[in-house]
């Protein structure tokens, strides 16, 4: 008996300091079950490996000029993720997408402004990304009442994080607090938590994603953690957030908007069944 031969999907492995992602331009390729292929493709030794799926596509919209779709690696959908935002930057003019250096990029919680920075070669050395403005109250993702969380600050940069700040972060065992801090009963819809530890150099910050685990960075989170260092008086609007996988530089300027720069990376690229 034949057996069928599964169509086979080309992808570009990518990552912000190593928050890496799969990456599928949907104007090339057509992706039936992303959530499939998230849950397969990002298992390490059974797949390619990775923090989940990101799939590219062009806007319908006047508004922005690209769109994306983010998957975490357990297949549940995000909102927003800066790091896999400031790749899509990297991919499309890189690839000759577009030509311009400013991009509108629209996720889940609206369009993002990427600006590239781009040097002779035509490589993007950084990208900065307005994450617009933070959000404290989001009802429908954080309960008031119930069970106690350990002191925390809650925001909103279009997914939910809940910030902790410790005085050593190396004692806090994210493998243990991060899946129970993500499943508390105060948050029916799941949340990103974050430990962090101000220090001479910056803000040292841990992470633990919803639908991921612990990976190397977040975007989102380093934003969300800076705000929440600036609101609570323990560091500056204009914070470096360490992270196991480097260094972000996030700006809470005078418009109230958030300000996320840092590189993105090219990993490889190939071809892989659909799952």
């Amino acid at each position: 008996m034949e057996t069928k031969t599964k169509k086979l999907i080309h992808f570009i492995k990518m990552h912000g300091l190593g928050n890496d992602y799969i990456f599928v331009d949907t104007t090339v390729n057509d992706l039936p079950d992303p959530q499939a292929a998230a849950i397969a493709w990002s298992r390490p030794h059974f797949g390619i490996g990775s923090d989940g799926v990101v799939l590219i596509g062009r806007s319908s919209t006047p508004e922005a000029d690209f769109t994306m779709r983010f998957f975490n690696a357990d297949g549940s959908e995000g909102l927003m993720c800066g790091n896999a935002s400031r790749c899509i930057g990297k991919y499309v003019y890189e690839r000759g997408l577009t030509t311009s250096t400013q991009v509108r990029l629209l996720t889940g919680s609206g369009v993002k402004l990427l600006q590239l920075t781009v040097n002779d070669q035509g490589k993007v050395e950084q990208v900065t990304v307005d994450m617009l403005e933070p959000q404290f109250d989001v009802p429908d993702q954080f309960l008031p009442d119930g069970e106690p969380l350990p002191p925390g600050v809650f925001v909103s940069m279009g997914s939910a994080h809940y910030v902790i700040f410790v005085d050593d972060i190396d004692a806090v065992k994210l493998e243990v607090e991060g899946p129970i801090l993500e499943h508390h009963s105060r948050f029916p819809q799941r949340c990103n938590i974050e430990f962090a530890q101000i220090t001479p150099q910056g803000i040292r910050m841990r992470v633990w994603e919803r639908g991921s685990g612990i990976t190397m960075a977040c975007g989102s989170g380093a934003s969300a953690t800076a705000v929440a260092a600036a609101l609570t008086g323990r560091a500056s609007r204009d914070s470096l957030v360490i992270m196991d996988g480097g260094t972000l530089r996030i700006e809470w300027r005078a418009n109230n908007h958030v300000y996320m720069s840092g590189p993105a990376t090219i990993v490889f690229e190939g071809d892989i069944p659909l799952p």
